[in-house]
């Protein structure tokens, strides 16, 4: 008897062990695949449209900024070098949340460049609720990445499952934007 129970025993915790695998591996293939994803597009908004498309969080898949207000959050010391700028270039800031449907796909922080960008672009940035990337798209940018994290990055609100520090620049390659985007667990849902 003692004997037939260890074997139970340990087929219930092979079980066990393999059903917590599964579910593990799961989330994993999801984030890997969502990274994949925003890897590969230059916009990130693209990406989370494709994304909530893709995952049918939301019908239609229409990606809007919502600004978040209060202060602002300090740019990394080095952003006029990363920019390639003068120090006494002035740089737009927006921080706003990615909503698709009802759910908040990210957030981000973003430091940009006003005079690189035409006079109805910089309304469009300061009075609608238009991605940066949608108001920018004609002007064929490119992204550098610079930092991917599964951790927290300082910018990053509780519950970032991925955090995105990122260059965007014209084709002449002088920089537009430097972005951090905090991506949230809804996309794993």
């Amino acid at each position: 008897m003692h004997h037939h129970m260890k074997r139970f025993s340990a087929a219930v915790l092979t079980i066990l062990l393999a059903l917590n695998a599964c579910a593990h591996p799961r989330q994993q293939g999801l984030q890997a695949q969502f990274e994949k994803g925003l890897a590969a597009q230059a916009s990130a908004t693209e990406a989370l449209r494709l994304w909530c498309d893709t995952r049918g969080l939301a019908k239609p898949a229409q990606i809007v900024a919502e600004m978040v207000p209060g202060r602002q959050f300090a740019p990394p010391a080095d952003i006029h070098n990363l920019l390639d700028v003068p120090v006494s270039e002035p740089l737009g800031y927006r921080h706003v949340k990615l909503i698709c449907g009802d759910k908040v796909l990210s957030q981000a922080h973003n430091w940009y460049v006003p005079s690189r960008l035409t006079a109805e672009m910089n309304r469009q940035l300061a009075e609608t609720d238009t991605p940066f990337g949608r108001v920018v798209s004609s002007l064929g940018f490119k992204r550098r990445g610079i930092a991917s994290t599964r951790q927290r990055d300082p910018a990053c609100p509780k519950g970032t499952i991925l955090a995105n520090r990122a260059i965007l620049t014209l084709p002449d390659g002088r920089g537009l934007a430097m972005v951090v985007e905090c991506y949230t667990e809804v996309n794993l849902r």
